[in-house]
């Protein structure tokens, strides 16, 4: 982080400890891609290298995940929190709409997503694989209420499948990101079935709801029959890529004016301070936030854009 930015951070964290003083005078408070290169291009993220054979039948399942709507908006956070963890104030998000711009069906073939067609000045964010278990970032996600979609490969989560149960129960949903985390198009189709229905059964069973979006590890594949197919017969109805890679201090863009744009998926990763260069999971996230922020967007939860399938 260059010394400009810290100084912005400093001024805002100063006036968001102002706003908080003065409302506590006033006695009033405030309520609780579209390629083929995963984060770093081709570079694998960590945990990617495949095991031998699948995973026994996990333990019964937990109970599903708490509705959405029981997690609080960023407008509604209190600016202490934003100053705990050193990021500037996200706007609220709009109201979720009411005609979903995407609309899966039961059958037939998956359509592959990247961004969402909206005006809200919104973007997604999801984080892959599930490898860093940060307790941190659990109590940075329940300060900040920052809607996130998890991508989990069960490889990385195995060891600690109650990690993610707090953040399923704040409202953010599980999906599909495969048994091993290979690059899919050098699979057969029964490999990347097994791929694919593994981590569904795994995830199904877990947490208690069975996931409706997939996505394929590097993006690879995504375009394919092959895995089209696979997709389908495991049970998501969408494969979801991202248009901007989140690194240690800034984003990749896939676009040349390098900006977000509405409805834009952003790709993180559960990682920590062995892939981070030093620097924690939190503090990263805070560096998302921050250059969310700066372009005058806030984070939506995608899941109040993408009507599940009917029935």
């Amino acid at each position: 982080m260059n010394w400009d930015h810290r100084s912005r951070l400093t001024a805002v964290t100063a006036g968001a400890l102002a706003l908080v003083a003065a409302v506590t005078v006033s006695g009033c408070g405030s309520g609780g891609g579209g390629g083929t290169a995963d984060a770093k291009g081709t570079a694998a993220p960590q945990g990617a290298a495949p095991a031998a054979g699948s995973p026994a039948p996990p333990p019964a399942a937990s109970a599903p995940a708490a509705s959405p709507s029981t997690a609080a908006p960023a407008g509604q956070v209190p600016a202490a929190a934003w100053a705990k963890w050193n990021v500037p104030p996200l706007p609220a998000a709009p109201p979720p709409p009411a005609d979903k711009p995407v609309k899966l069906t039961k059958t037939g073939q998956v359509p592959v997503i990247s961004n969402i067609t909206t005006t809200d000045k919104v973007v997604f964010v999801t984080l892959d694989d599930g490898a860093e278990k940060d307790p941190k970032f659990i109590e940075m996600m329940n300060d900040l209420k920052v809607p996130i979609t998890m991508f989990l490969m069960n490889d990385t989560i195995k060891d600690d499948y109650g990690y993610f149960k707090p953040l399923q129960a704040a409202g953010n949903s599980i999906q599909n990101h495969t048994l091993h985390h290979p690059q899919m198009s050098t699979k057969s189709a029964a490999e990347q079935k097994s791929e694919v229905c593994g981590d569904q059964q795994v995830l199904t069973q877990q947490y208690g709801t069975a996931p409706i979006l997939f996505r394929p590890p590097y993006g690879d594949g995504a375009h394919t029959p092959t895995l089209n197919t696979a997709v389908q017969q495991c049970g998501p109805r969408a494969i979801v890529l991202w248009r901007e890679t989140m690194q240690i201090h800034d984003m990749q863009y896939q676009t040349a004016d390098k900006k977000l744009k509405p409805g834009d998926i952003i790709l993180a990763h559960f990682r920590g301070p062995t892939d981070l260069k030093g620097e924690t999971m939190t503090q990263m996230f805070g560096e998302l936030l921050s250059r969310i922020q700066e372009q005058g967007f806030t984070v939506a939860r995608l899941d109040d854009y993408i009507a599940p399938p009917a029935g």
